[in-house]
């Protein structure tokens, strides 16, 4: 049988070297939730195709350059600092639908579809 044990207080065991949860760096306080935050947000910064994308891109004859690239970073990155979620970029010979959190590029249209074309579920649009 087993006999039940009462009034016994267990402490947590604290090495000298345990970890802080907060770190110094440059004199400041950096919380883990900083550090996670700064490494979302490096790594938003470029776009990325998903599959999905990589066929219309590949169907619709649109040429995705670097300098194209650039360009829908640039304008990813305008709709982000806006607060934008979910965006249509539009430029002369084609536009792509953007997961701006994600820094995913989800389709891609081309000029001769876009006329008559409606987008759904966008909170945004940018011309580039």
């Amino acid at each position: 049988m087993i006999d039940k044990v009462s009034n016994v207080k267990i402490n947590a065991y604290q090495s000298k070297n345990a970890v802080s949860p907060l770190r110094t760096f440059n004199s400041k306080q950096i919380s883990f939730e900083a550090v996670l935050n700064q490494q979302y947000e490096e790594k938003g910064k470029e776009l990325q195709l998903s599959k999905h994308a990589k066929e219309r891109v590949l169907e619709r004859g649109i040429d995705v350059d670097t300098q194209l690239m650039t360009t829908l970073n640039e304008a990813a990155q305008a709709a982000r600092q806006k607060g934008a979620t979910n965006t249509v970029l539009i430029g002369q010979d084609a536009a792509f639908v953007v997961n701006i959190p994600n820094g995913i590029i989800v389709t891609a249209i081309s000029a001769e579809e876009l006329k008559n074309n409606v987008f759904t579920n966008i909170d945004s649009a940018v011309l580039i």
